[in-house]
């Protein structure tokens, strides 16, 4: 997994992790266990009332930790109006 993401090092992604945090961050390095480092981090918290948007700055992000990764469309980003998306969050993944 790792050799599929070092083509998107220095591009703006999305993490979730599996206790269901929403991540969005310059990927600025990772490992080849997918410890991730993020520049420029905010997490997106998403509630029925609106999206909470915290900045957290140069984060990082075990790999045992991280659910998806996926590259964000910067001009797409622009244009959303995030105070109008309302969504439950989303829950931890449970391990049996």
């Amino acid at each position: 997994m790792s050799a599929m993401l070092d083509a998107l090092v220095g591009n703006k992604v999305e993490i979730v992790t599996n206790d269901g945090r929403v991540v969005v961050g310059i990927l600025k390095g990772l490992d080849q266990v997918v410890n991730v480092v993020l520049a420029n981090t905010e997490e997106r918290v998403f509630t029925p009332e609106g999206v909470d948007r915290q900045a957290l700055g140069l984060y990082l992000i075990r790999g045992d930790n991280v659910a998806v990764v996926g590259a964000v469309d910067e001009n797409t980003e622009l244009g959303m109006d995030f105070s109008t998306i309302k969504a439950q969050q989303l829950p931890p993944i449970v391990h049996d």
